[in-house]
Order: C-alpha cells, then sequence, then structure tokens
C-alpha cells in the first residue's frame, strides 16, 4: 500500500502523481492513500509517482501490506472492480469503433485516407488494450469479453480494408 501527499499549493503535482498511479493501475482508497501491487511495471510506476512527488516537495509514506492480512481480499475486490470499470470502457470503445466502421461501409468511403485514420484507432485499442492486460493482475470477469471485442475489431477493420482496395481497383 502506498500514501501519497503532495503539498495542496501544487496541483498540477498531484495530478501528474495522480495520472502516473492511474496509469499504473492503482486503486484509490481515499484521498491520498492509493494501493499498488508490486512487480515489473507497478514498481518503476511507483518510482515514477515517488520522484514527481519529491519534486514537488511533498511527503511520501510507503507501507507493504502482507498478502496473507485480512484486508487484502477488499483490497483485490477494489482492484477487480476498478479492472472491470476500465474493460467496460475499452469494450464501450470498440462498440464505437465498429460503428465508425460501418458508418464508413454504409457511405462508402472507402479512401485510403479513411483507412489509415481507421487503422490508428486499432492501434490506439490495441495498446490501451495491452497496457489493460498489464495491470489486470487478477484477472477480471470481462478480460475475455474484451479480448473478443478486439479481435471483432480487427476483423472489421480488415473487412473496411478489403473494401478499399476493391474500390481502388474499380475503373
Amino acid at each position: 500500500m502506498t500514501y501519497k501527499l503532495v503539498q495542496s499549493e501544487a496541483s498540477r503535482h498531484r495530478v501528474a502523481v495522480w495520472r502516473e498511479l492511474r496509469r499504473a493501475g492503482a486503486v484509490p482508497l481515499q484521498q491520498a492513500t492509493w494501493v499498488v501491487p508490486t512487480g515489473p511495471g507497478f514498481d518503476e510506476a511507483v518510482e515514477r509517482a515517488l520522484a514527481l512527488i519529491e519534486r514537488a516537495d511533498g511527503s511520501v509514506v510507503v507501507l507493504d501490506v502482507d498478502p496473507a492480512s485480512p484486508g487484502v481480499a477488499v483490497v483485490e475486490e477494489l482492484f477487480t472492480a476498478e479492472r472491470e470499470e476500465e474493460w467496460s470502457e475499452f469494450v464501450s470503445e470498440c462498440d464505437k469503433f465498429e460503428a465508425e466502421v460501418a458508418g464508413e461501409i454504409a457511405k462508402e468511403k472507402f479512401t485510403l485516407a479513411e483507412l489509415d485514420e481507421e487503422e490508428q484507432n486499432l492501434e490506439r485499442l490495441q495498446r490501451w488494450h495491452r497496457e489493460l492486460r498489464s495491470r489486470d493482475l487478477l484477472g477480471a470477469p470481462s478480460q475475455g469479453s474484451a479480448e473478443q471485442r478486439l479481435k471483432e475489431c480487427m476483423e472489421a477493420l480488415e473487412d473496411f480494408a478489403e473494401r478499399v482496395f476493391a474500390a481502388r481497383e474499380r475503373p
């Protein structure tokens, strides 16, 4: 468990710490109190947050929690709930992506520029998926369905790409 305190007049520093911890998948327990698992990716994020706090002349207390302690189950539930929210948002973005591609197909907007744009959108989803998987240590229930949705997005883009190239071959 990590406790962070950054001086109140330095809101930009607090926001930078908050972003770093959120990016790592930390779970806020209450104001200025975060839980972060240990391990690759997480330890580096905590180090970056600690450096941000030190630069802001803030204070920090880091507490290690015994995994066998009774409170860990509650923390695991919180951690899984946070990941579930993230997976839900990810699936929602997959829905938007597929709707966008379907809209371009309906309009027959089969241009290379549109294909490039949709490829960039899919790459963003793929990066996000990798980030979520890397911090979902406990395997939230929605992880599998989110992975399936990403595959469906990839298939939708492949279909769109085939249509773009077919349209370019027509006289």
